[in-house]
C-alpha cells in the first residue's frame, strides 16, 4: 500500500519509507491511500478470537501488502504480550486497561509494534549503518518507546522531554536505561520537544549525516497498531452482550491514540460515537464548537501527558474526514476539565467504586458520565497505571498507591540526560557531533 502526505505535495511514499521517514517531505503526516474494511464475518466471530488473532486480522489489512504474512504475524503476537482487559467501573461504564505492558501505559503497544516493523525493514535492507530514532514525549511515549527499542541492534534512540513537566517515576523509566538510549531534557515544553524532532527531519544537512526516523505517533507504525485494542474491547462487550451502543471515549493529548480508533472505525468497527476527552489544552473541543483549529501554547497540567496546544494527529482526523465539520461533529464530542474537576473526579470515583483513576483516564471517566446517553454503553481509555502519578493520585485520594514491581525496579536506576535549550541550533549542533 502506498501512503500519501496531509499536505499532499510529497510523493507517495512506501510503507517502509514511511515508517524510516516519519515525515513526509513537505512536513505531512502519512496517510494510507485506502482504509480496507474488514468482513462482516471477521465481526460475527470477534467475540470467540483472541487479542492476537483480532489484531493480526487489523494488522493484515494496514500491512499485509508489505510485509509476509509469517514475520507480521511474529511482530503482532511478540507485541501483544500481555492483556488489555474491560473493566466495569460503574453502571454502563468500563474501562479499557490498557497499562498491563511493560511500562505501564497504552504507548506500549504502539511503540513495541514500531520498534519490531522497523527492525524487519532494517534486516531486509540489509544495509547496515544505525537508524537514529527521535521521540518527542510529555510524559509515557518516551518511556514506552525507550523500553520498546532497548537493546535493539541498529537503532538508536533520542528522547526529548520537557524539563520539570514530567512525573518522577514517569521520568525515570527513560533517563536510566543508558544503552541506545538517549534522554535529552530540553529547557521548555512538550511543544517545543516536538518542533525540535519536527525541524530535525527537515534539516538536509542533518539528514545527509544520519539516518532519521521519528517514534512519536506521527509516525504510521506508532498510531496504526493503537487501533488493535479498540476491535478487542468491542470483542469484549459483545462477548458480555453490550456492545450494541458502545461509546468509547479517549483521553486526548496529541491525539493519535483516538486516531487510530477512528481508523477502525472506518475499517467497520461499530462503534456508535467517540468522545475526544482534554484537559485545560481544549483547542480540539474548541474546533468542535467553531469549526476553527486555532493551535495554543500548552498549559501545564495535572493530566501532563495530554498537555499540547497543537496536537500533531488532527491533521490526519481532518484529512479523514474531508476537513467536513459536520461529519467529524457527528461522530467525535468534545470535553474538557480543570484540574481541580479532574481531583473532584478521582476522589468521587475512589468514594463510589473503588477504583483508583489516574489523571488522563479520569477525564476521560468524567466525560462519559456528563455525555452518556440512555441505552449507551460507555468504554474510556484507563491509558496509565496510576502509580506512574503516584505523587499526585496519593494527595488527591489521601491514599498510599502501591507501586508495582516493574516500576519500582526502573525507580532504583541512575538518571542519565542531557541538558538542552528549545533552540534548533544547539540539538542540531549536538546530533551532528553524534
Amino acid at each position: 500500500m502506498k501512503y500519501y502526505s496531509t499536505n499532499h505535495t510529497a510523493p507517495l511514499a512506501s510503507l517502509e519509507e514511511a515508517v524510516v521517514k516519519g515525515l513526509a517531505g513537505d512536513r505531512g503526516l502519512y496517510m494510507p491511500e485506502n482504509i480496507k474494511p474488514l468482513p462482516k464475518e471477521f465481526f460475527d466471530n470477534i467475540d470467540k478470537m483472541s487479542f492476537q488473532e483480532i489484531a493480526y486480522a487489523v494488522a493484515d489489512s494496514f500491512f499485509g501488502e508489505d510485509v509476509d504474512a509469517e514475520s507480521l504475524k511474529r511482530i503482532v503476537y511478540d507485541t501483544l504480550a500481555f492483556d488489555c482487559p474491560v473493566v466495569p467501573v460503574s453502571e454502563n461504564i468500563y474501562t479499557l486497561e490498557l497499562f498491563h505492558g511493560p511500562t505501564l501505559a497504552f504507548k506500549d503497544v504502539g511503540a513495541r509494534f514500531m520498534a519490531r516493523l522497523l527492525q524487519y525493514f532494517i534486516k531486509k535492507e540489509n544495509k547496515g549503518g544505525l537508524v537514529n530514532v527521535l521521540v518527542a514525549t510529555s510524559g509515557d511515549t518516551g518511556s514506552a518507546v525507550a523500553n520498546g527499542f532497548l537493546g535493539v541492534d541498529g537503532i538508536h534512540v533520542y528522547v526529548l522531554y520537557p524539563k520539570g513537566k514530567v512525573s518522577p517515576i514517569q521520568e525515570c523509566q527513560f533517563t536510566t536505561l543508558g544503552k541506545n538510549i538517549t534522554a535529552i531534557e530540553v529547557d521548555g515544553v512538550f511543544d517545543d520537544c516536538q518542533a525540535l524532532v519536527k525541524s530535525a527531519f527537515m534539516d538536509e544537512e542533518l539528514n545527509k549525516h544520519m539516518r532519521l526516523t521519528s517514534a512519536n505517533s506521527i509516525n504510521v507504525a506508532r498510531f496504526l497498531p493503537q487501533a488493535f485494542y479498540y476491535f478487542y474491547a468491542y470483542a469484549q462487550l459483545k462477548k458480555l452482550g453490550k456492545a450494541d451502543n458502545m461509546v468509547m471515549c479517549v483521553p486526548s493529548g496529541n491525539f493519535g491514540n483516538i486516531c487510530a480508533a477512528l481508523f477502525g472505525h472506518q475499517m467497520g468497527l461499530p462503534i456508535k460515537r467517540f468522545v475526544a476527552a482534554n484537559n485545560a489544552n481544549d483547542i480540539f473541543f474548541k474546533y468542535l464548537q467553531t469549526g476553527k483549529y486555532e493551535p495554543q501554547p500548552s498549559k501545564a497540567t495535572l493530566a501532563n501527558a495530554m498537555d499540547v496546544g497543537d496536537p500533531s494527529n488532527f491533521a490526519r482526523i481532518y484529512e479523514l474526514y474531508q476537513g467536513d465539520h459536520a461529519v467529524i461533529t457527528s461522530l467525535i464530542s468534545g470535553a474538557t476539565f480543570s484540574d481541580e474537576q479532574i481531583a473532584d473526579t478521582m476522589r468521587e470515583c475512589y468514594k463510589d467504586t473503588k477504583y483508583v483513576l489516574d489523571p488522563h483516564g479520569a477525564c476521560g471517566y468524567q466525560a462519559l458520565k456528563n455525555l452518556l446517553l440512555a441505552g449507551e454503553v460507555g468504554v474510556f481509555c484507563e491509558t496509565a497505571h496510576p502509580a506512574k502519578f503516584k505523587e499526585k493520585v496519593d494527595a488527591i485520594l489521601s491514599a498510599d498507591i502501591e507501586i508495582p514491581q516493574r516500576l519500582q525496579k526502573f525507580m532504583k536506576g541512575t538518571k542519565q540526560s542531557v541538558e538542552m535549550t528549545k533552540r534548533f541550533d544547539d540539538f542540531k549542533t549536538f546530533l551532528l557531533k553524534e
